[in-house]
């Protein structure tokens, strides 16, 4: 075949992998859009169901606690239905969940509500970004598991502009339940989506693999080869639990990823996202204000985004991170100083919103999307599904954990210390980072996996000598 038929081939597979990979972030809006709109709400809730701040932390935290359940059964439900089904199934299920939420008749009916929403986040957290990093080429895959974040982000904001037109009238309800109408086309959308090649080839539907893989490469040698690697690959016989009992080298990669997760949830961001109204309230603002900054600050955490998507497979991901972890330390730091001087005047008031608004730029140009990306890259593949299952597991309960003390720390240890306190967490993940992240760009997946099982240190195993 010539080079001038190969040109449109690879431009169609090229806009094939792009398409696929933008639809299957589309998992990553409707995390955002649950994220946010319970932001806007909570105070109604509140004052509707004449509730303490306790229980409200048990609404939000709801969510998360689901999101662990669903992201602990979703290793075992995209291993045996697939990653395709699992996220329609994960689809109507959060359609399901808003529209229940819409509709609680209580306060123990809204926190079941919203437990069923995090089953369906737990299962697209879990399959999404493995989708992603199994479907895109190396040279683009950290940007395509950057989309996901990027449309994390994009429902963030969105359902904060949702929140601000429905605060007028306080219909918490409208907050609530409008998001299953996204959740509907995002179902519609997940249809049309090919199976994962990797997950085929598991199951020994080689022929499926190849026409897809043809689809999403545009270049014979290309599919050859990597089907060559993925089948090296499935000879072994180990996957799962029983790599992990039996292969020290994959229980460091699972450590890995269960410390970037965990490291994600307490640089604060969720602290954030999820109360912010209150914070701002605690600045000094009137509830107009309060919604109007929290809508702010949601567009400013989606443009930023953008800046990740662009840098991620130019610059890599550990001085990226490092640069994020620094940023955010810095200015969490100056906001809990600010709260323990004082915000009484217009400009300590938005110099502290300021500053919140740099720690947002800081944790969706760093942390935020590359933590999937990472927890994605680091895994083999034999124990892939079980790696990530763990790694997003930790990633909600830590989720759950912040969102159900932060108004305890506030109320307990007071609105300096509890800022102070996630600043001094983020200085410590650049040592981390240091110590055992690797630096994964423009690396394969099959390369990652050679040298993390032939026992090179973890910050090594993504290293790529080039002539």
């Amino acid at each position: 075949m010539n080079a001038i038929a190969l040109a449109p081939a690879a431009a169609r597979a090229r806009a094939t992998t792009l398409l696929t990979c933008a639809l299957a972030a589309l998992a990553g809006l409707m995390f955002g859009l649950d994220i946010g709109v319970i932001s806007g709400a909570t105070a109604f809730v509140q004052a509707e169901f004449a509730i303490d701040d306790r229980t409200i932390e048990w609404i939000v935290s709801a969510m998360m606690l689901g999101a662990a359940l669903g992201a602990a059964g979703a290793g075992w439900l995209s291993a045996a239905l697939g990653r395709k089904r699992s996220l329609v199934l994960s689809a109507a299920l959060f359609v399901a969940g808003s529209l229940l939420c819409g509709l609680a008749w209580s306060p123990a009916a809204l926190v079941g509500a919203r437990l069923a929403l995090g089953l369906a986040i737990g299962v697209a957290t879990f399959t999404a970004p493995m989708y992603l990093a199994e479907v895109a080429p190396e040279h683009i895959r950290g940007a395509m598991i950057g989309t996901y974040q990027l449309m994390i982000t994009l429902g963030i904001f969105v359902a904060f502009l949702s929140d601000l037109a429905f605060s007028y009238t306080g219909a918490w309800r409208w907050m609530l339940g409008i998001i299953a109408i996204p959740g509907a086309l995002f179902l519609l959308g997940m249809l049309v989506l090919p199976e994962s090649p990797r997950w085929l080839l598991l199951r020994g539907r080689r022929e499926e693999a190849a026409t897809i893989l043809s689809r999403l490469r545009g270049d014979d040698a290309v599919v050859a080869r990597e089907m060559a690697g993925i089948q090296a690959q499935l000879e072994a016989p180990q996957h799962g639990w029983n790599l992990f009992r039996r292969n020290r080298n994959f229980r460091r990669s699972v450590a890995l990823g269960v410390a970037l997760q965990v490291m994600q949830q307490l640089t604060g961001i969720n602290v954030i996202m999820y109360y912010a109204p209150r914070i701002f309230a605690g600045v000094g603002f009137g509830t107009s204000a309060q919604m109007w900054t929290t809508a702010i600050v949601g567009l400013t955490n989606l443009l930023a985004t953008f800046i990740a998507i662009a840098l991620v497979d130019r610059l890599g991901r550990k001085p990226i991170l490092y640069a994020g972890f620094a940023v955010m330390a810095v200015s969490l730091g100056a906001v809990g100083s600010m709260m323990y001087l004082g915000t009484d005047t217009p400009a300590a008031q938005w110099f502290t919103v300021a500053m919140l608004l740099v720690f947002i730029v800081g944790f969706a140009t760093s942390a935020g999307p590359l933590v999937w990306t990472l927890c994605s890259e680091v895994q083999p593949l034999r124990g892939r599904d079980f790696g990530i299952a763990c790694s997003t597991f930790v990633n909600w309960t830590a989720n759950m954990l912040v969102g159900a003390t932060f108004l305890s720390l506030l109320n307990g240890i007071g609105h300096a210390a509890t800022f102070w306190l996630y600043a001094g967490l983020n200085l410590a993940f650049i040592l981390v980072t240091a110590l055992w992240v690797p630096e994964t760009r423009g690396v394969t997946l099959e390369q990652i996996e050679r040298k993390l099982m032939a026992g090179h240190r973890l910050r090594d195993i993504g290293r790529c000598r080039r002539p």
